[in-house]
Order: structure tokens, then sequence, then C-alpha cells
């Protein structure tokens, strides 16, 4: 088995991605913005810290729109379309609840401010399942860089190499991987015609095979392990 298993969160853990789209959508007809430059332009937000995304933002409407009212009116409608509760991932509750009671070391890795962050998982009813929870304003460096990923695994008391990690995004599967965990890409919102970054990350369509696939993994090396032995 892993070590230790990280996750990251929105997109991985909660399906917020589509939900914060939509929300963004909603204010493009108060803000006069063109719904078909706003999709193309969101894929790029996915997996960015808080300051950089807000500065993406910026330049995107442009000096002539206010930041801060958009800001406001995209949180409400967020707010509106959670309102009856934060949806999860298919396989996710299951698969996190069965690896809770098995014991096994869990954290939280994401770029969403960690207050925020734990709410939404508490909301969610996964928050228990987790030894930590750390957000994006409470690393020295955001993903694509893999201190996230090296804190997580220092929080619970292992090495980086030690845990299988879990990201839907470029820049999450990135920080992942250069930090040197066995990482598991599960995509989530992504155009057609991208790329997937070349980190020797493997796939999963869901958190439940690619749990699967880690523990396969880390069983194939303890029998070279055993046999070298």
């Amino acid at each position: 088995m892993p070590a230790a298993y990280l996750f990251d969160m929105d997109g991985l853990l909660l399906d917020t991605e589509q939900l914060t789209l939509d929300a963004f959508l909603d204010c493009a007809p108060e803000f006069d913005l063109d719904p078909k430059a706003m999709r193309p332009f969101f894929m790029g937000l996915i997996g960015t810290a808080k300051a950089q995304g807000e500065q993406m933002v910026r330049d995107f409407i442009g000096p002539d729109r206010d930041f801060v009212a958009l800001d406001q009116a995209w949180q409400h409608h967020s707010h509106k379309r959670m309102a009856e509760g934060v949806p999860v991932k298919p396989t996710v509750a299951n698969t996190l609840k069965t690896l809770h009671a098995e014991g096994h070391a869990m954290a939280v890795v994401t770029s969403t401010l960690g207050d925020k962050a734990r709410h939404h998982l508490d909301r969610a009813g996964l928050l228990p399942c987790f030894r930590a929870v750390i957000g994006g304003d409470e690393v020295r460096a955001n993903k694509p860089d893999p201190a996230p990923y090296l804190q997580g695994a220092d929080t619970l008391g292992v090495a980086a190499e030690q845990c299988a990690a879990f990201e839907d995004s470029d820049l999450g599967i990135t920080a992942a991987a250069r930090a040197g965990c066995f990482a598991v890409q599960i995509p989530d919102l992504r155009p057609a015609s991208r790329a997937f970054p070349e980190v020797g990350q493997r796939f999963a369509p869901t958190l439940k095979d690619a749990v699967a696939a880690a523990r396969a993994h880390f069983g194939q090396q303890r029998t070279r392990l055993d046999l070298t032995n």
C-alpha cells in the first residue's frame, strides 16, 4: 500500500469546476462578456492559485470592467448553485470512506484557500476522512511547484515518494510528479485539443480506478523488493 494518499479537491473530489464555470457564465450578460471567449479562458484558470487567477481575470476583462463587482457577482452565482449542497464526483465518497475506515493517512492538497476548502469538504461530508487539508494560502509556493505535495507528505510524516497523489489539472499533476509522488491524473474539464503534460503520470477515469492503480503499483514495487532480497 502507499504510505499515504494525497488529493486535490476541485474537479477531483468535488464536482465544482463545472459549477464554477457555469457561475462565471451567469455573469456574462451583466458585464457584457462573450460566453464563447469565457469558456476557453476559464480552462486556463483551472488549478491556479488565487492571486494568479485574479490577475488572469483582470487581464481578461480589461481595465474598463469592474473586477471587484465581477468577483462578487461570480461568488453570488456560485453560492446560489451550491445552495443545495456541494456536489461530489462519482466514486469519491465511497472510495474515501473505505480508505478512511482502513486507517490510511490522507490529506487534501488544494490551490483553494484553506478555510474555504475545509468548509466545502465539511459541507460535502468528506472532511472527517482527512488528517490535514492544506490550502493554496498555506504553502510557500503553488502548483506546479512541488512544494504543496512535499508539505502534504511531510504533514503526514512520510516521504513524498511513498505517497500516491491524485489530480485532475495539468498544473496539479505536474506538482505531484515533481514532488516524487506516484501521480494519477483523472481529467475533468479540459479542451479536447489540449495535450497532457508528460510527467510520467498514470491516467484513470474515476478515483476508485486511480486508487486501484496506485495499490497495484506499490504492490508491484513490494514484490520486486522481496524478489531481490
